[in-house]
């Protein structure tokens, strides 16, 4: 099983000063974090894009590229990449030049994009949401195969013996599929024999299991049921103890209420947040104990190969995500990749 940290990149305000956090900031704890995870023998770094205000990292490549200059094992992904609003060749020669950097420890997680503002930023209709996703899909699965493409599709020009470089060090390079909800996405991630990352920040196992059972039975008709694996992201905080963890409620809560009047997140009651981190919920905050033992049981219910832990939302300062992620490389991860 392998564990992983997950970052957003979001700003938010210093609850003491009610100043923004400045991106400048925010990339330099962002390195730090990738490089404190390599160093404690973590297994994957992952960098979220989004095109919107309160979100820094709209190039997880480049991020990725500075984190593969300061680490030297951990494997490097984006989380997600929006490839409904990207070109797919760019997106292939910019993460073969990452894995070219890493020496081979790149990776991409595609998906659709939960928010619509990337859709008039880059020129699509959000009408053409899955289609566009499907249609960049296959081109992406095209390039990463061969050098040499000749491709038609509807939403870009086609392309005539088109010679892609640089190539990928890894043959082919590792492309997973992000799946927030949707189970045409789960089964077409597994008709493709492609590994599944599943969000898990609400609800309970009993929510996702039908998803990673519809992945595994698509996969298995399409004869990939070698190939699939699974994954979840989760927000996560591993404090000294179960009340201490528990202390950053208010961080929570501001990282997902609403900052303007009717706009986008909701408002977390601290009753809501208590159910959540509890022994059935999704947010994997407490102790070390309660999150293993929450993991474990994500691991048996679910079948779990990967899992991304957000260690850093809402504003927590450095210190205290530089804490959790040492309990979650030393303390926790040993107990579940024993299991």
């Amino acid at each position: 099983m392998e564990l992983g940290i997950l970052t957003l990149g979001d700003l938010q305000r210093d609850p003491s000063t009610g100043r923004a956090h400045r991106p400048v900031d925010r990339m330099a704890e962002i390195l730090g974090y990738a490089a404190l995870a390599d160093q404690l023998g973590l297994d994957v770094f992952a960098v979220g894009e989004h095109h919107s205000a309160g979100f820094f990292t709209s190039a997880p490549a480049v991020v990725l590229a500075a984190a593969a200059a300061r680490t030297t094992a951990i494997r490097l992904t984006s989380a997600t990449t929006l490839l409904g609003v990207a070109d797919p060749v760019r997106v292939y020669e910019d993460f073969a030049a990452v894995d070219l950097i890493s020496r081979g420890r790149a990776e991409i997680i595609a998906g659709r994009s939960a928010f619509t503002e990337p859709f008039a930023l880059f020129g699509y209709d959000t009408a053409d949401y899955d289609v566009l996703f499907a249609e960049k899909l296959g081109l992406l699965l095209d390039i990463r195969s061969s050098e040499k493409v000749t491709w038609r599709g509807r939403f870009r020009p086609g392309l005539d013996g088109a010679f892609v470089a640089p190539r990928a060090v890894q043959d082919p390079l590792p492309v997973w599929i992000g799946v927030g909800g949707s189970a045409d996405s789960a089964e077409r991630a597994g008709r493709l024999g492609l590994p599944m990352i599943l969000g898990y920040i609400g609800g309970t196992l009993a929510h996702l299991k039908p998803l990673a059972d519809l992945y595994r039975a698509a996969g298995e008709r399409a004869g990939h049921a070698g190939s699939l694996r699974l994954a979840i992201s989760t927000h996560f905080y591993a404090g000294a103890d179960a009340g201490s963890a528990r202390d950053v409620y208010p961080y929570y809560h501001e990282y997902l209420r609403p900052k303007t009047p009717g706009g986008r997140g909701f408002t977390v009651s601290r009753s809501a947040f208590e159910a959540g981190t509890g022994p059935h919920g999704a947010i994997m905050i407490g102790s070390v104990a309660e999150i293993t033992g929450k993991l474990l049981a994500a691991k048996r219910a679910l079948g779990l190969d990967r899992v991304f832990a957000q260690v850093d939302w809402g504003g927590l300062p450095g210190a205290i995500v530089e804490d959790s992620i040492a309990r979650y490389a030393t303390e926790i991860a040993p107990v579940l990749r024993s299991a």
